[in-house]
């Protein structure tokens, strides 16, 4: 079976087909049925997930109840809650399947091999300094960006998910009602986009 994370191991970390071909047998592939949670509430877990094929989401729930989308994690992506994950702390955040969707399960199998690779840990730096970049970008986003901007900005970033994922769940990762959301879309139609 051809996985989309060796691949992504190669690019990324720039490991070769000898490094990937040992890890391989190291790799926890697991397939999640629809709407199964990952991770919950208050529980502490030492793994991130890649996703291979389907969809997950990180969302958090405030006091009132209410969900808010943090990040969305389509094929090729990490997903992960990084207190629980490097800090052991009880999660703030909820993982759930939105389609059936199959992970690499990157536990410490994964993490005791790839750690010791020569040059891992400067080029590991690199992606989690990517990952900084990307979460400081999207905060200065849901503070000063137009709905529409952030919309765009959503299409752009995730070109396929605004049929696969409902759009209250847009919404929600946009910092936006759905009434909103509507009205952007609307006026977006409107001028042929």
């Amino acid at each position: 079976m051809r996985l989309n994370f060796l691949q992504y191991l190669k690019e990324h970390l720039e490991l070769t087909d000898f490094e990937l071909e040992q890890l391989a047998p190291r790799l926890h592939i697991k397939v999640v049925p629809k709407n199964t949670l990952l991770l919950r509430l208050g529980e502490t877990r030492s793994h991130a997930y890649f996703v291979e094929k389907g969809l997950l989401r990180a969302y958090s729930i405030d006091e009132t109840g209410k969900q808010h989308v943090i990040q969305f994690a389509p094929e090729n992506n990490i997903i992960s809650d990084r207190a629980s994950l490097y800090f052991s702390a009880p999660s703030n955040l909820i993982i759930e399947a939105i389609e059936e969707t199959t992970v690499i399960v990157m536990d410490h199998h994964y993490n005791d091999y790839v750690s010791g690779l020569p040059g891992f840990h400067k080029k590991n730096e690199m992606i989690l300094q990517h990952h900084v970049w990307y979460l400081q970008n999207r905060i200065d986003s849901l503070l000063g960006a137009t709905a529409e901007a952030r919309y765009l900005e959503f299409i752009r970033q995730y070109p396929n998910l605004t049929t696969r994922v409902p759009q209250w769940m847009i919404a929600s990762y946009l910092g936006i009602t759905p009434e909103s959301l509507s009205r952007v879309r609307k006026e977006l139609a409107s001028r042929h986009f």
